[in-house]
């Protein structure tokens, strides 16, 4: 029976997999970007919504929206790209040796570029309702870059530690991830806006036309992956085969 099963994932894997190089890092970053655009078009689309529809959507339905879409785009690309959908988390696991340093200036292109579309056709569409649904601290600077830090270390620390574990796979790992993102959306999103994305905080900010309080959410996010990794090491110590495998979408 456990042959029979690592047979399946082979061929599985063999018929998902190009034998060209170029064709499966240009199917990766495609994920990348398709996963970033539909976390940032939900996310900001949500804060617009709520804009347009004089507060027709919730602050927890705008908390837990990008939980769902992230849930859903890992079931849906987890096994290509890794899903990883975040410049920080792209950059933890390189810290953590899961994901080569090579592979990072391209996942790290589609992130952004992905976001930037989002933003652009919420722009095109509702104009700068919502500031397009650019982050926003709705408490201070220092309270919201803290909160920023805070939010985003416990989300890399749910996400090493699923890709860690072969027995958190799956189904399960993008519960634990969406759960940990709608819980820090429920108490960030008042605060700072909860967003732990530099993508996703650059895309609507750019198209805003306001990059004042930028600098809160790709130095919060960035402390905050930094911090997370530092707490893996000493944790766990070095990394496993499975997050390799996990990181790198196999």
């Amino acid at each position: 029976m456990g042959t029979n099963k690592i047979d399946e994932k082979k061929d599985l894997k063999q018929l998902t997999t190009s034998d060209n190089p170029r064709i499966d890092m240009a199917r990766r970053l495609l994920a990348e970007l398709v996963g970033t655009f539909a976390l940032t078009f939900i996310a900001a689309g949500s804060e617009v919504a709520a804009v347009i529809t004089h507060g027709g959507l919730s602050e927890a339905a705008r908390a837990v929206a990008p939980a769902l879409v992230v849930m859903a785009m890992i079931y849906t690309f987890g096994g290509q790209s890794g899903a990883h959908f975040n410049p920080g988390v792209t950059l933890a696991f390189a810290l953590r040796r899961d994901f080569p340093w090579s592979r990072i200036a391209g996942y790290w292109l589609a992130q952004f570029a992905g976001a930037i579309l989002a933003a652009l056709l919420l722009r095109i569409l509702f104009g700068q309702a919502g500031h397009v649904g650019a982050n926003q601290p709705h408490f201070g600077v220092v309270t919201s870059l803290v909160i920023e830090v805070i939010l985003t270390f416990f989300l890399v620390t749910v996400i090493l530690g699923t890709a860690t574990s072969s027995r958190i796979v799956g189904h399960n790992a993008a519960l634990a991830v969406g759960g940990t993102i709608a819980l820090a959306g429920l108490f960030g999103e008042p605060i700072s806006g909860a967003s732990m994305n530099m993508a996703r905080s650059l895309g609507p900010a750019l198209l805003n036309g306001d990059l004042s309080n930028l600098w809160i959410y790709i130095a919060g996010p960035l402390a905050g992956v930094l911090l997370a990794v530092a707490f893996a090491s000493l944790l766990r110590g070095k990394t496993s085969r499975h997050a390799v495998e996990v990181a790198k979408g196999n």
